[in-house]
């Protein structure tokens, strides 16, 4: 199990259990390669801290402010000095109920 506060930048494989996004930015829309491609950040938080969540595509519509999620196989990049993880192409995020 993964904690929040101690993802570092390119590290790959982090499993968080329970996260709850609580900010979820407007999503923007990309064409790359010829496909067109939608792309949100939220941010997720849980007892050990808070961090950048890139969501992609599909899983753009799939979550919300408010809903508690886990990341399975998730990846952390930086961009402009900033910690932002992202379940990437092996990865998947799954909403959690109550």
């Amino acid at each position: 199990m993964t904690l929040i506060s101690e993802i570092q930048a390119r590290q790959g494989n982090i499993d968080l259990d329970e996260c709850k996004i609580t900010q979820k930015d407007k999503p923007r829309e990309f064409e790359k390669f010829g496909k067109k491609g939608k792309v949100c950040n939220c941010t997720i938080e849980n007892e050990s801290g808070e961090i950048k969540l890139t969501l992609w595509n599909e899983d753009v519509d799939k979550f919300d402010v408010g809903d508690k999620i886990k990341i399975t196989n998730g990846y952390c990049n930086e961009f402009q000095g900033e910690k932002q993880l992202t379940a990437g192409k092996f990865g998947k995020v799954e909403k959690i109920e109550d």
